[in-house]
Parts: structure tokens; sequence; C-alpha cells
């Protein structure tokens, strides 16, 4: 049996823990995976829960809002992921010491080649510049992005994040709406990673008139997961990625780590579109639901 977590905050939703017993099952690797939500405890003690989880036998954690910072911060090593973006979603406790990874910066990486394999990242479009726009944009710098063109709301955080990107040596730059829709034809990627979409945040984040058959699309929302976006993306002809891919490709991705000394992480490869079409079913099912 290998123990498994979830540390964050208003968590008892999340679709993790069926994610890693499901992928688990299906590899005759029994996993057991629990939930420490601080929602409603005065002085939540991170570390100390962290501390505590591994004191009982747990291979790893996964992490989520609003510990991320604190993750990266309390680990002994830090993967490529973590040190790029600056946030860690799983930690695992290695014999060196605490080790932080972050999925989400991997496992876009993952779902992209997974869609488009080799092919340019190229010009995009990145909306959104906050916890999982800049993991993407880290991401993009490892798949031959040609420049970030970063459209936010809020200026310290558009700064900010092309700031750090050029100090990556990824091109990035702060770009405007009229910009973004001036520009749009000839950019290769549009990338969603805003909150505009989900089912509590309805609408599209950009005027879709530009998009056509050169673009290919991502969005971060999942629920639902067929956003606004993404159908205006699929009637242009454009190849899409959806948020749900995001969330299996980060957790198999988390899934490798905690098991790696445990299973060659080629065995997982078979189960990874099963369990993609599975959210999809389950998602798609559940926006209907919450619609009707």
């Amino acid at each position: 049996m290998i123990k498994l977590g979830l540390v964050g905050e208003g968590i008892a939703k999340s679709q993790s823990p069926d994610l890693h017993e499901r992928l688990g099952d299906s590899l005759d690797l029994p996993v057991r995976y629990d939930l420490v939500d601080s929602l409603g405890i005065e002085d939540f003690d991170f570390p100390n829960a962290i501390q505590r989880l591994r004191a009982e036998g747990y291979r790893g954690t996964n992490v989520t809002f609003p510990f991320k910072e604190k993750a990266a911060q309390l680990a002994d090593i830090r993967g490529e992921g973590v040190r790029r973006v600056g946030t860690a979603n799983t930690l695992l406790f290695d014999s060196d010491g605490l080790r932080a990874e972050n999925t989400d910066y991997t496992g876009f990486i993952s779902a992209y080649r997974h869609s488009f394999g080799d092919q340019p990242a190229g010009d995009v479009l990145l909306i959104g510049a906050g916890g999982v726009g800049r993991a993407v944009a880290c991401a993009l710098g490892e798949l031959a992005v040609s420049c970030v063109h970063i459209l936010e709301r809020d200026n310290v955080r558009a700064e900010n994040l092309s700031r750090d990107l050029n100090a990556m040596g990824i091109t990035a730059e702060r770009i405007t709406p009229e910009q973004a829709q001036q520009m749009l034809p000839h950019w290769q990627g549009v990338v969603n990673c805003s909150p505009i979409g989900h089912i509590n945040h309805p609408g599209c984040p950009i005027d879709t008139t530009g998009l056509g058959t050169q673009h290919w699309v991502f969005d971060a929302v999942y629920i639902p997961a067929h956003t606004e976006l993404l159908n205006a993306a699929h009637q242009a002809g454009a190849r899409t990625l959806s948020g749900v891919d995001l969330f299996v490709f980060q957790g198999v991705d988390a899934f490798r780590f905690f098991t790696a000394d445990r299973i060659n992480p080629e065995q997982i490869l078979p189960h990874v579109m099963p369990l993609r079409t599975h959210y999809i079913e389950q998602l798609v099912s559940l926006s209907a639901s919450r619609t009707a």
C-alpha cells in the first residue's frame, strides 16, 4: 500500500483521490489517498502537517492553494519546475530530504507533447498571469515558444511575469486587449489561464474572430470541459487542448514521481488515455447537470 495525500484549503470535492487511486488500481498498486483540509482550522501549521504525513509513512503529498509557495520554501531539493515557477504542488519524502516538484509545469509539457508532438509553440497569447499562468508560461519555454504575449488586467502581475520570463531567456511582453485582437491571426497559440469560462465565471476571455486553422488553443478551465473558447476554436478549425488534459497529466506526472521506486514509468503510459476519457466524460456530465 502506498499512502499519498493532498494538503490544501477547501479540498473536500477534489478529484485527486479518485485519480490516484484509480490509476493505482489499473496498475495493481494499492493506493490510499487522503485529504488534509485546512478549511476552518485556525492557525493551521503547514510544516507540521507535512512532517506528520512523513512520520506516518506517506510516500508524498500533493499541495494546493494556499500552500504552494510554502511547499517550495520548505523543500530540501527543488525540481526544475519549482526552480523556474517558484511554487510546488508535489512533495516527496525521499531519503535525501523533502523534494518538491511542480507538475502543473511538467503536466502541461506532457499534455502538449502528447497532443501536438514536437510542434513549436510559436507566438503564444497568454491570458492570465496567476499561479497556473506562471507555470504554463514557464513550460512554454520548453516547447520552443517564440514569444509569450501576456494579457493580464493586473499590471503588476503582468510586469512581474514578463520580467521573470525574460530573465529565464523566454521572450515575453505585456500587451493590451486591442493589441491581442489585432495580432491574434498572426500568432500560433492561445492559452487561457484566467477563470473566465468557468461555470462560475461564464464567458469567453477574448474576441475569437481571429482564430483559425493555424492556431492551437488551450483552456485551463475544465468545468465545463468544453468552454466557450474551446468551442470557438473547434468551430474555427483550430487544434485544442482541454483543461481536463492538464488535470490528468499533472496528476499522472505526480503519480510517476510518487511511484518511481516501484514501477517503470512506461507502464503508466497505456492508462493515460482511458483516464483522460473517463474525466472528460465525468466533467462534461457534471457541468451539464449543474446547468440543467
